[in-house]
């Protein structure tokens, strides 16, 4: 029989071996590997190819939803976390299931049960909408792929992004990112108090701009402090003036 092959992520050097020991109940399955952060994750997935991960949410540098938004095609999921029902609930959605740690023997043959159900193919990443479900505060940063390089932008350092067909630009002082993700998805995850949607293809922040000025009969121009212009809609300026208290 074919064993169904297991990838264990967390930073928590006991909640791996607590998955082991539960695992060791199963013949379908086999530990493979494990990784300690995101990063390692990343590379031992790839290089490994298992056919379930075991995943922690809150990591160092790379938390367990960034790992899965680099992915092109995720394997499939049990979240393993400390996050209480407020977010929970939503990831059954997505995941074969999640472990609230502590979690005991009987809970986890739940997760493994469910998980021996999914076989076939790996699951297509949905795993934009996955992040936005659980993006409980704005973001604090933002992982870009460039090749074999990963980039962690963090967002007080985001002037402005800009919609590039399938893309979103991502421009700070240190240069521009292109990742390919929507707009909407950065007007969710992002503070709405720093950052507007001033047009269907900008959003700045709101810190950034020098100046407003009249463009055309329902549209207005910003300049932003590093030169750059971007236009705003009737829309976008509606909601300048309300943040900057016109």
């Amino acid at each position: 029989m074919e064993k169904l092959k297991i990838l264990i992520i967390d930073d928590e050097a006991p909640a791996r071996e607590i998955i082991k020991l539960f695992i060791r109940d199963f013949q379908e399955l086999e530990v493979i590997g494990e990784a300690e952060n995101g990063f390692e994750g990343l590379r031992k997935i790839k290089e490994l190819d298992p056919d379930l991960i075991f995943l922690d949410i809150q990591m160092p540098k790379l938390t367990g939803f960034e790992l899965l938004e680099l992915l092109e095609n995720a394997p499939k999921v049990i979240f393993s976390t400390a996050y209480d029902e407020y977010a929970l609930k939503a990831f059954e959605h997505h995941a074969i299931d999640y472990l609230l740690k502590p979690f005991n023997r009987s809970r986890f043959s739940e997760a493994i049960k469910a998980a021996l159900e999914h076989t076939g193919k790996k699951i297509e990443s949905s795993n934009s909408s996955l992040m936005e479900t659980y993006q409980q505060e704005p973001a604090y940063q933002v992982v870009v792929k460039d090749g074999t390089k990963i980039n962690i932008i963090p967002v007080e350092e985001i002037i402005r992004i800009a919609a590039q067909d399938d893309y979103a630009e991502i421009i700070t002082a240190k240069g521009k990112f292109l990742k390919k993700q929507t707009m909407s998805h950065f007007e969710k995850i992002l503070d709405s108090s720093s950052f507007i949607r001033v047009h269907r293809s900008s959003i700045v922040r709101v810190s950034e701009i020098k100046s407003i000025d009249k463009y055309g009969k329902e549209t207005h121009m910003a300049t932003l402090r590093n030169g750059d212009e971007v236009l705003v809609s009737a829309t976008g300026y509606s909601k300048l003036k309300t943040s900057l208290g016109w």
